[in-house]
């Protein structure tokens, strides 16, 4: 009896390796991390942003981004400087190998959800300017895509709404 249950135990070990190399070899980005580095496009300023994914499965990553952008608006004949530093948790779903595309790119969608802290320098004298529209918890949704000139370094582009992360992202990505 203590024979046919190691047997089974080694049988479902080996069969496991097995799996792993086989999802390994149709998402050869699983396991990997991703760090993405660049600057945004909005209607309030250029954000930088930085970020780190995942991969918890072949075709799902989970991680997060900062960014952070300064920006200047005229109200009631005084400038107001605006900084708005947001931090969000973000998934992405890679379709790589659901459309069989190629392993230098990456093809992804997914959803985020932050928090943003706004402030802004005031001019003396100046009303008070009411900046907390920008304060606060949101979320949204972005599309994107990479390319890797080679296996470790690639340019990312994503598109997105419903959050003051940015409206675009172009960068770099470095697959760790």
């Amino acid at each position: 009896m203590k024979k046919t249950i190691l047997i089974a135990a080694l049988a479902l070990l080996g069969s496991n390796k097995a799996a792993q190399a086989q999802a390994a070899k149709q998402a050869p980005h699983y396991g990997k991390v991703l760090i993405n580095l660049g600057v945004g496009l909005s209607n309030y300023g250029i954000p930088v942003y930085a970020g780190l994914e995942g991969y918890i499965h072949p075709d799902f990553t989970l991680g997060g981004v900062i960014s952070h952008r300064r920006y200047g608006t005229d109200w009631s004949k005084y400038r107001y400087d605006f900084s708005v530093t947001t931090v969000s948790a973000i998934g992405n779903y890679h379709f790589n190998r659901v459309f069989h595309i190629p392993h230098n790119w990456d093809l992804y969608a997914g959803a985020n959800i932050g928090y943003s802290i706004a402030s802004y320098d005031r001019p003396i004298g100046a009303p008070d300017y009411s900046y907390r529209r920008y304060d606060g918890l949101s979320a949204g949704l972005q599309v994107g895509g990479r390319y890797y000139f080679t296996n470790g370094f690639g340019l990312n582009l994503e598109l997105g709404g419903g959050n003051v992360l940015s409206d675009a992202r172009f960068g770099v990505t470095f697959r760790l």
